[in-house]
Order: C-alpha cells, then structure tokens, then sequence
C-alpha cells in the first residue's frame, strides 16, 4: 500500500520495496482446461515458488485444502519451510491457514511468528472480534462460522457429534502412535493400533441414550475383550 502511495492504517512501520507481489487466495475450477480447483491452485502456488524473490510479498491463503488432510498438511507444511528459507527464497510472507500443526514451524524454522485472529467465547457463541493477536491457536470455529451463515441448527447439531466422535479418534490414534514408537524401540510387534481403531468403530455404532444398564455392561465388556 505505502509502496503505491495508498494510505497505511498504521501508527508506525518499516515497509521496504518489494520487486512483485504474489496472491493465491481463492481458486476455482478451469473446467475447458479440464483442470480441478485443487489443480490450479497448485499451479498458482508453482508459479509462486519459482518466480518469488526476498524481496517479494507473498499471499497465501489455505494451501492444500483441496486434497486429503495429510496430503494438503504435507504440501502446507512444504510450502511454508521452502518460502521461509533465505536460500531458496526467503519472500515477505503473509500465510493463512487452518491446519493447527503449522503453528509449531514458530520453533521450528527461523523467521516464522504466528498471529491468530482474537475471539471471545460465552458459552456456546463465539464473538469474533477481528483483531489480530500474537500466538497460535488450535481452535477453527467452523461450526460456528456455519451458524452466523444460518446452517440449519440439524445440520449443525450432526457437524458437532461427528466432530466429537472426529476428535475422540484422534486422540486415540495419538496414544497409539506413542505405543507404537514404544514398541518399535524394544523391538516388539503388536496389534494395539488395529484394537484401537477396532474399538472406536464399535463405540460410533452405540447410541448412549438407547442403552439399558444391562446393555451398556455387555457392550463394556465386549470393549475390554477386543482391547485386550
């Protein structure tokens, strides 16, 4: 903005000139070129890579989202390493996303700072105060998003029990990655991981409120049985 003559909305800066500046913060399908959305944003980012400098600004918002989670985690976590590295490219760079893991790049890699937007929680509602603050999060608020658009509360209902039955697999699946490693440095070979994922499918197929006391207690120790 300063560079063009605009007015900054800052009480200070240091702003140095920049050679080009890049954006890659929306994408669509080039359906004539029989490109996907996923494909045009790689290629934008392609272009970015090549052609940024360290005296480039650089714009990115939500890379690798149109693909599976660890595919587009995996590209993110790539793309943000390569820019950041002096060598190889060293950009000004300004790198949205929602992927919670690329937050710990800040200890990682030298020059990367987290900024997340500040929010105010009461209750079940969430106050998005659109300030930018310094440090991570590991909050998105989409479901919230979703009820300020006016998501049919059904819908939103679905979204936070398949998000909380999302969330306990995970947690899970953390605990036995640790077993596995644990595993791995005694030299042992086990089946805990394909337990763990056993036992959390058959926890998805139970409906808590249908239950009797009776048929919560088989259903306790055909758990323990598959776990053991």
């Amino acid at each position: 903005m300063a560079q063009i003559g605009s007015f900054v909305p800052a009480k200070s800066a240091r702003i140095g000139v920049v050679d080009k500046i890049f954006t890659r913060v929306g994408a669509s399908d080039d359906l004539s070129m029989g490109q996907s959305t996923f494909m045009v944003e790689m290629m934008e980012v392609a272009n970015i890579l090549k052609e940024a400098t360290k005296n480039s600004l650089v714009v990115l918002d939500e890379i690798g989202r149109g693909t599976s989670t660890y595919d587009g985690l995996s590209i993110a976590w790539a793309v943000a390493t390569f820019i950041a590295d002096k060598e190889k490219c060293g950009a000004k760079t300004l790198f949205a996303t929602h992927y919670h893991e690329l937050t710990k790049l800040e200890d990682k890699v030298d020059g990367v700072k987290n900024y997340s937007v500040a929010v105010k929680e009461k209750g079940e509602d969430v106050i998005f105060l659109r300030k930018i603050v310094k440090g991570g999060t590991d909050e998105s608020y989409g479901i919230h998003v979703a009820k300020l658009a006016g998501v049919p509360n059904e819908v939103l209902k679905n979204a936070k029990d398949v998000l909380k039955g999302l969330e306990r697999k995970s947690m899970l699946g953390e605990k036995s990655i640790e077993k596995e490693e644990y595993k791995a440095s005694t030299g042992q070979l086990d089946m805990y991981n394909y337990k763990i994922a056993e036992v959390a499918h058959e926890l998805d197929k139970i409906n808590i409120n249908e239950l009797t006391p009776i048929q919560a207690m088989n259903v306790l120790v055909k758990l323990k049985e598959t776990a053991s």
